[in-house]
């Protein structure tokens, strides 16, 4: 009688740690989009700021965010722990609510965007490092794919609550703020206690991850990822660009969290489909694509006449973050070496810091100067220079 077959091995699945984090990063969008879906027209219109002023207070919170990954990354290869740095960043998150609510002049209002960020920052780097410590690498992309799906779930479901409350509450922006408290200080707990770090094995002394022979072990192909990133941030400035947009052609106060909640949709549902390609599919060719349509996102944006092309532009703006976002933390996972993951994700995101500082001041110059059209004609440019970057590069390593 022939011996039977051993059971097939069962196929990897997502480990609950990853669904955990990414239902951390619904709670605490769903709080940080009832604000900032919001904040560019309650400057605009309440505090009297400028266009220019809100490029210069966008660019710098988003930069400053970005800038300070390269601390908590570094620290937390150092270190060798990824989720206490992650629990102080939601924290500090947490505790900028409250300040936006309090806000009665713009200066409060920055100084809230700021830590805010500077907790986004803290916690980006580690969070990341610690997703592609926990995921089977074959499951690398998807598991980044849902973090980021689940994440924008939230960033759709604050912008219809904080319209919600707006309409419920007659345009009352200080009441909608308050209510962002509370999805905030439930998604540092959710951390806290539902999620549970991988022990990394001690491998003798620590050694500082920034020294020059550790930036060496860096390969050629991470340092790409890392000047396409930037480019890539050149040509999407702040979103609050997409708001004023929508409000220019006519849309009410209240409504004015639509256009994130349309962007948002789009982008929750191809992240994750989106994810599982980068798995299968070409690197280089799935990230052409995606600057395809941030282009396409960008001409609609600058010629638009009517609401429908504005829907069109933020549709599309949506679809092009699904399909890049999550692609690029899976190239930096893939390209750098393992034990300076964080450090890797840290320098990723102090250049692209650099880059939104530059593209959301830019933005709003052009906008201020020549119009609103003028700063999507210069976002396209940025992207078209990307894509012939990408092309260029495929064409010589025939990676396509």
């Amino acid at each position: 009688m022939p011996a039977p077959e051993p059971p097939a091995a069962s196929a990897p699945h997502i480990p609950r740690a990853i669904w955990a984090l990414g239902f951390v990063s619904l709670l605490m969008d769903v709080s940080s989009e009832l604000i900032h879906s919001l904040l560019p027209v309650f400057m605009f219109t309440a505090l009297g700021v400028s266009a220019f002023t809100i490029g210069l207070i966008e660019g710098a919170a988003e930069a400053t965010a970005l800038i300070v990954k390269v601390f908590s990354g570094v620290l937390s290869d150092y270190w060798g722990r990824r989720k206490p740095l992650a629990v102080l960043g939601y924290g500090l998150g947490a505790l900028s609510k409250p300040l936006f609510a309090l806000a009665g002049g713009v200066g409060l209002v920055v100084a809230a965007r700021l830590i805010d960020r500077v907790g986004k920052g803290i916690r980006g780097a580690p969070r990341d490092a610690l997703i592609a410590d926990i995921a089977p690498p074959q499951l690398r992309g998807a598991a980044f794919g849902l973090r980021q799906s689940l994440d924008t779930v939230g960033a759709f479901l604050g912008p219809l609550l904080a319209m919600a409350l707006m309409l419920l509450w007659a345009d009352d922006f200080r009441a909608v703020f308050w209510v962002a408290v509370i999805p905030a200080l439930l998604a540092v707990a959710l951390l806290a206690f539902g999620v549970r770090e991988p022990e990394r094995k001690a491998d003798g002394k620590r050694v500082n991850p920034i020294r020059r022979e550790n930036l060496r072990r860096m390969p050629g192909a991470y340092w790409w990822v890392v000047a396409i990133g930037a480019m890539f941030t050149l040509a999407r400035f702040s979103e609050a660009f997409l708001v004023l947009r929508a409000q220019q052609d006519g849309l009410p106060l209240a409504l004015t969290p639509l256009v994130l909640i349309a962007m948002n949709l789009v982008y929750a549902l191809s992240a994750y489909p989106c994810g599982r390609l980068a798995d299968v599919m070409s690197h280089s060719r799935l990230l052409a694509m995606g600057l395809v349509v941030l282009i396409a996102a960008d001409v609609a944006l600058a010629w638009a006449g009517h609401w429908t092309v504005v829907c069109l532009g933020i549709v599309l703006w949506g679809l092009h973050m699904g399909m890049t976002q999550g692609l690029l933390a899976t190239m930096v996972a893939a390209s750098a070496p393992a034990d300076l993951r964080g450090t890797a994700y840290g320098f990723f995101n102090l250049v692209s810091g650099i880059a939104m500082l530059f593209a959301s001041a830019l933005a709003g110059l052009l906008w201020d100067s020549l119009g609103a059209g003028f700063t999507f004609i210069g976002g396209a440019i940025f992207g078209a220079a990307a894509l012939a970057a990408v092309v260029l590069r495929s064409a010589r390593r025939k990676a396509w």
